[in-house]
């Protein structure tokens, strides 16, 4: 019997290879795809690959709709802005072109939140005034009732800043040693402050280094609260010290004006609470808000070595809110928060907005006043220090960070332009002469403010102002000390020194209106002090000095300074070392001079030595 063949039945579709699924869809029909957003961003240098995974497609995707564009590219090809455009509407989205921004300029940037993610933030608020009349006392008696209030139990450490709480908010109090501080750190960009508190002592009025404070104030744009202190003492006038701000443009609330007036005694702790009430009452008008949901930024209070914890830095947190393990950058260094605690000492896990901190994590130590901002990663914080520090290594090799008259006609284009004055002169009917004659230029675009005026030398406190305000220095027969001249160099701030009103008029007018081209300067070459002073019968008065800096030639245009005002000016008509006449005289060395027809010479003065250079067009 024949074997029945056997039949061996195969499992159906078990070796046979399914077919891709294949998209149907009308030829050239746009398609929608799952990205991240409806836009693409388009850059400079975009490749096939770059597009591709801003649109979370494959590669070969993109290369066969290139083909079909009859454009042969491999995935490193550069496409050019209307080929991306193109591919862009065959998906069905929206192309932009993507806004670089230099992330190493961060305190320049102006970030807008989102109104809804706003909240109240505290008031920041900084003490100022002239010496003795109460600043101290002040912030020691608002410390010590918060300490007695039950806040904290123990010793406070100095931090530079600290909260208090009223009526369940809170105020924060920078305390810093002066206006010059405050200043320093305004020069470095650094606008940490809401409210100045300006104490005036009732029995003193106002004084030098109150004006002083007064002008910083309004410079920073800060709203000003008068605190009249030492109402307890004998002889305090409060109607004195009003009369006297009044005459400072700066008016009180029941005399007309807008500013509130406060009278208390610091030491005696009487009319402190009201004065923090006038500070909340003031905060509340200013509506201060902040988003405390995004990445920190601020500003630098204080900052030190430690030798046991190295560089430590108090920072204000101005936006946002700072958290342990954030990476920063912090002025030209950067770091990583390894810890943070507040003015009591307590352990912080995060800072919100308004509130000083102490941090530790820092690679250097930063300056008061620079800014800082949270970044994502260490990486990229190191990177970005990295690049504000050569930029500011270029910028101390030549770069001028204020202005000048030249930079400011070269900049006086398109926009309105503000030309900021601080003017010093020898009597106050210079500066009242000087200031009416101003008023009187008008062109059109621009404008000018006097940000301080007085009488007397030129000190570092005008160059400190002039450099945060980015103002220019006019002086009227005085003269600053060459410190204060190598001060004003090193920090960029110019001074022009005039004798004559109308001169300092016609440069600025031509600033102004963009035509200023000075032919000759006169520059300032030597000092030399008076050390003693001789007398000869038929010769005159032969000044013994010593030049203190710079070189005395003997063909200078000489200027005579008692006490920082210019007496006299004219030429040399002779300069001798020893017996000998020379032609020049160094630094560091004796000399002999006479001034020709003056012999009014006395022991203190100054000889400054100038001489006629030429500028160049393009210098």
């Amino acid at each position: 019997m024949a074997k029945k063949k056997q039949v061996y039945k195969r499992k159906p579709n078990a070796y046979v290879k399914k077919k891709p699924y294949v998209e149907q869809r009308k030829p050239n029909a746009p398609v929608k795809v799952e990205a991240l957003a409806d836009v693409i961003y388009y850059t400079d240098g975009m490749t096939v690959f770059d597009f591709a995974e801003a649109l979370h497609r494959p590669v070969a995707e993109i290369i066969k709709k290139l083909m079909f564009m009859k454009i042969l590219a491999s995935q490193t090809q550069t496409l050019d802005r209307e080929t991306v455009e193109l591919l862009t509407m065959e998906y069905g989205l929206e192309l932009k072109d993507e806004v670089k921004t230099d992330m190493t300029k961060f305190e320049e940037l102006t970030i807008e939140d989102d109104p809804n993610s706003l909240v109240e933030r505290p008031a920041v608020v900084t003490i100022m005034g002239h010496v003795d009349h109460g600043k101290t006392t002040l912030l020691d008696t608002i410390r010590h009732s918060r300490i007695t209030a039950g806040e904290a139990g123990g010793i406070t450490q100095h931090i530079g800043a600290y909260q208090v709480s009223r009526n369940g908010k809170s105020i924060t109090f920078i305390d810093t040693p002066g206006h010059a501080a405050f200043t320093e750190m305004r020069a470095r960009g650094a606008k940490i402050t809401d409210i100045v508190i300006l104490v005036v002592a009732a029995d003193d009025g106002v004084m030098p280094q109150t004006k002083e404070a007064l002008d910083h104030a309004k410079a920073a744009k800060s709203n000003i609260i008068v605190a009249v202190n030492k109402m307890d003492k004998v002889g305090a006038n409060p109607d004195r010290v009003k009369q006297e701000l009044a005459d400072l443009n700066l008016l009180a609330e029941d005399w007309g004006g807008s500013v509130p007036f406060c009278q208390i005694s610091a030491l005696k702790g009487t009319g402190v609470t009201e004065l923090l009430d006038t500070i909340q009452l003031v905060a509340e008008m200013m509506e201060l808000k902040a988003n405390p949901a995004r990445l920190a930024a601020g500003s630098v209070i204080e900052a030190k070595l430690d030798k046991g914890k190295g560089p430590v830095a108090t920072l204000l947190v101005s936006n946002g809110t700072l958290r342990v393990g954030d990476a920063f950058v912090v002025g030209t260094t950067y770091g990583k928060i390894r810890a943070m605690s507040d003015d009591l000492g307590r352990t912080m896990t995060e800072a919100k907005p308004s509130t000083a901190v102490v941090v530790y994590g820092l690679n250097d130590v930063p300056m008061a006043g620079d800014a800082f901002m949270v970044f994502a990663d260490e990486k990229q914080s190191r990177e970005i220090a990295f690049k504000r520090s050569d930029r500011q290594i270029r910028e101390e090799k030549g770069v001028n960070k204020s202005m000048s008259l030249e930079d400011f006609f070269k900049k006086a284009e398109g926009t309105e332009k503000v030309l900021r004055l601080i003017i010093k002169a020898d009597t106050q009917g210079s500066i009242e002469a000087f200031k009416g004659a101003i008023d009187k230029i008008k062109v059109e675009g621009t404008s000018i403010d006097i940000v301080r005026s007085g009488v007397g030398a030129i000190t570092d406190t005008d160059v400190s102002l002039a450099e945060a305000s980015n103002a220019i220095i006019i002086g009227f027969d005085v003269r600053p000390q060459a410190s204060v001249r190598d001060t004003a160099t090193s920090k960029g701030v110019e001074i022009r020194l005039y004798d004559i009103i109308y001169e300092a008029l016609e440069d600025i007018e031509k600033a102004m209106k963009g035509m200023l081209d000075p032919v000759f300067e006169k520059k300032t070459i030597g000092e030399a002090s008076v050390r003693e002073t001789f007398t000869i019968s038929k010769v005159g008065t032969i000044a013994g000095c010593m030049v203190t800096s710079g070189i005395i030639k003997r063909d200078s245009l000489i200027k005579i300074i008692r006490d920082g005002i210019v007496i006299h000016e004219g030429k040399m008509s002779s300069l001798k070392r020893f017996k000998d006449d020379v032609k020049e005289v160094k630094t560091g060395y004796d000399c002999g001079i006479m001034v020709e027809a003056y012999n009014d010479i006395k022991v203190d003065d100054v000889i400054e030595a100038s001489e006629l250079q030429e500028v160049k067009e393009n210098a």
